[in-house]
């Protein structure tokens, strides 16, 4: 039995396929499979045989793009720490994802790095760039905590610390003069299923909620990890929603499934690929065993 492991998913209309090629070509990385809507039936608005999702890997983190329709859109409550070798590389990739985008913080010099940028490329997706002098290039999901939420990333810590059994690291705290609420969280991040989540506190011209549009997947071995982490992640204020998806307390969405049913999704078998679908939608938190009898007929 592996441990979880830490997925980000984004949601876009039509064009999942082409924000993880551009992503792929942008960041340095590969499409790892593609999976499609059931072949006999019309399903959101999508026809049969059109693109469901496609998963790629980019800086040692593997995301799913998802077709899932004009329901939610990105902002930059959730961005994409990347963490590249020098200002050469920052100045690159802030150039290819500025192309139809848009600079949020402009690439420059700040206190915390010797060239920094956080920009939101033409599909809505927000990157933050820095500078580290790493020779790896590595990728960390961002959770900024504003509007409703502000002040509540120190919380955040606490609550996700106990869920996946880890500790704080790197936690700075604003000051009197850096014009947030003083004791706010600058910046802290959590070692978790394989990956690392960052949190930060931000009111000052931000107020984005949280959306669905972008949620954090953890993708289980077994139905005991599946439950610990859907009940923990729905406790005290969370909500469940449809096909293993959650919103926890703090407004963040999450998605609590399978690792093996990408690769039902993404299988040969049209028929079992429907018959896994067709059962997953009709369910809030996954039940594997189920899934896996409709997937193989049973």
């Amino acid at each position: 039995m592996n441990e979880p492991r830490l997925s980000p998913c984004l949601w876009f209309r039509t064009e999942a396929d082409a924000a993880a090629q551009f992503y792929t070509s942008t960041l340095g990385g590969s499409i790892l499979r593609r999976s499609y809507y059931p072949d006999a039936e019309n399903v959101g608005g999508y026809a049969p045989g059109d693109l469901l999702t496609v998963d790629f890997s980019i800086g040692g983190l593997e995301f799913t793009a998802l077709n899932g329709g004009p329901e939610f859109r990105p902002n930059p409550s959730v961005s994409f720490m990347v963490e590249v070798e020098d200002a050469d590389a920052v100045d690159r990739i802030a150039a290819r994802l500025l192309d139809g985008g848009e600079a949020l913080m402009p690439v420059d010099t700040y206190p915390w790095s010797t060239r920094y940028g956080w920009v939101q490329d033409r599909f809505g997706i927000s990157w933050q760039l820095m500078a580290t002098g790493q020779p790896r290039t590595t990728i960390m999901p961002t959770l900024l905590f504003s509007g409703d939420s502000a002040g509540r990333a120190s919380e955040a810590l606490e609550h996700y610390s106990q869920i996946f059994d880890t500790t704080a690291e790197n936690v700075s705290r604003y000051g009197p003069e850096e014009g947030e609420r003083e004791g706010w969280i600058g910046h802290a991040s959590l070692a978790l299923l394989g990956a690392r989540l960052a949190v930060t506190d931000g009111d000052t011209g931000h107020g984005h909620p949280f959306s669905e549009a972008i949620s954090l997947q953890v993708l289980c071995d077994t139905q005991e990890q599946i439950d610990r982490y859907w009940d923990a992640l729905t406790a005290k204020g969370g909500r469940e929603s449809q096909c293993g998806w959650l919103v926890d307390r703090f407004g963040v969405s999450w998605q609590v499934s399978p690792a093996v049913m990408a690769g039902w999704l993404a299988s040969d078998d049209g028929a079992g690929r429907a018959r896994a679908f067709r059962a997953m939608m009709q369910m809030r938190k996954l039940d594997l065993p189920s899934l896996e009898a409709a997937y193989r007929g049973e």
